[in-house]
């Protein structure tokens, strides 16, 4: 019986199908095993090498795996029901097969074992981008890339093929070769006449150039990842440029972090994305980009730390207008959910000069400090007394007095919202 390959779509008229999954329990005690009895089937309809799912099941199972390839045998030790097993399919399936743009399941693996990453494409969508390769899986998919079982297979046939060759080749003599050699030119004659037919109608020419365009796309995946980390950075940096050389920039969020996954230079995104977004306008910058930077910061700490680095810069830059106001656009940043409180605590905590001179990295450091210090005795609140703090959030708010220069906590009432604002803005300074 076929179901969806994605199961979460209940069309019955759903075009992508694969088997149910068939397991058979074998063996007592120890050497209790599970043979999936139909995991070529179930490989072939995903565009997988059967190896994946299999191991899979181990990764997720904890248990040992087993592939006899010649009698198409692949085993998971211990007793598992194949229920269990097809729900276990539909994370490998969502993980390492559907396109995250579309959720199809027309995609294919592309493996740099020299990078160490992972490359997914999209036949239906064109989406390209880069797997997480924190799965256990990954580092077996590393190791045994799907290009090498399909190459491994080509080279046993080419290679039979060869005997068969020598062998004819032998007995038949010359009339042998010479049936060998000019049989497959009357055929070639033929194709090459039907092809050129194609090449004149608008249709197949347009065909032809997409097939073209799709080639050239896969070889310049791979050349660029095997530029140096500089190289791709710069890469992503004019793809960034362009989108806002173009006024594209506000509706290309899913394009730039397709392409900063495509370079492997997600986690330096918010560091571009900042140089180019950012300027003296800060604070209103960041509600209109929010969405751009949460596609890299969004639980990512090392993103979000590149994010501070690009803040630091962006001080330099204009310092006399943003250097007063250091606290308040961290503030912003972390109502944006664009830094994480550990992150931030963090940072304050060792003053360094990667992005700017020591000196000014002390200067914002020190401008940073009511904010952090804020952090600090909010964090030990919460952890004093939670439903207290459930309570009160709603009149709690925290305000940057003017006369004082620093963050502190003020209790206000619900109708006076109208003056919040007020009280948060330092524009005035």
């Amino acid at each position: 019986m076929s179901i969806n390959v994605n199961r979460s779509v209940s069309d019955q008229f759903y075009r992508y199908k694969m088997p149910r999954l068939v397991a058979k329990v074998e063996g007592k005690g120890n050497g209790i095993k599970t043979v999936i009895v139909n995991m070529v089937d179930v490989a072939k309809a995903l565009n997988r090498p059967p190896t994946y799912p299999t191991k899979f099941f181990g990764c997720e199972l904890g248990a040992q795996t087993q592939f006899d390839t010649k009698n198409d045998r692949y085993i998971v030790n211990g007793s598992h029901e194949a229920n269990k097993l097809q729900d276990m399919l539909d994370g490998f399936i969502h993980k390492f097969v559907l396109c995250p743009e579309c959720d199809n399941p027309e995609t294919d693996l592309h493996v740099n074992p020299k990078k160490q990453t992972i490359g997914n494409s999209c036949k239906a969508c064109g989406y390209r981008g880069m797997l997480d390769t924190r799965h256990k899986l990954c580092t077996f998919i590393l190791k045994n890339p799907p290009e090498n079982d399909s190459g491994s297979v080509k080279k046993e046939k080419e290679k039979k093929n060869r005997k068969k060759d020598k062998e004819n080749g032998s007995s038949g003599g010359e009339a042998g070769n010479h049936n060998d050699i000019d049989a497959p030119d009357a055929v070639d004659d033929d194709d090459d006449d039907e092809d050129w037919a194609e090449e004149t109608t608008e249709e197949a020419q347009r065909r032809r150039m997409e097939e073209i365009s799709e080639h050239a796309k896969g070889l310049t995946l791979t050349e660029d990842l095997e530029k140096s980390l500089e190289e791709r950075v710069n890469i992503f940096y004019n793809f960034v440029k362009e989108k806002k050389d173009s006024g594209t920039i506000e509706s290309a969020d899913k394009e730039i972090l397709a392409e900063a996954e495509r370079l492997d230079v997600k986690a330096m995104g918010p560091l571009i994305l900042s140089e180019l977004l950012f300027d003296e306008n800060i604070r209103e910058q960041i509600k209109k980009y929010k969405r751009h930077f949460l596609r890299f910061c969004h639980n990512n700490k090392k993103a979000q730390k590149y994010l501070l680095g690009g803040f630091e810069c962006l001080v330099k830059l204009h310092q006399t207008q943003l250097l007063p106001r250091v606290p308040i656009i961290l503030k912003d940043l972390y109502d944006a959910d664009l830094l994480e409180e550990d992150v931030i605590l963090a940072w304050a905590e060792k003053v360094s000069k990667k992005y700017v001179s020591k000196e000014l990295a002390k200067e914002i450091h020190a401008k940073a400090e009511p904010f952090v210090k804020w952090l600090k005795e909010a964090e030990e609140e919460s952890e004093g007394s939670e439903e207290e703090e459930d309570d009160e959030d709603d009149n709690v708010e925290v305000v940057y007095s003017s006369s004082a220069r620093e963050l502190k906590m003020e209790t206000t009432k619900p109708e006076k919202s109208d003056h919040e604002e007020e009280d948060i803005d330092i524009d005035a300074i």
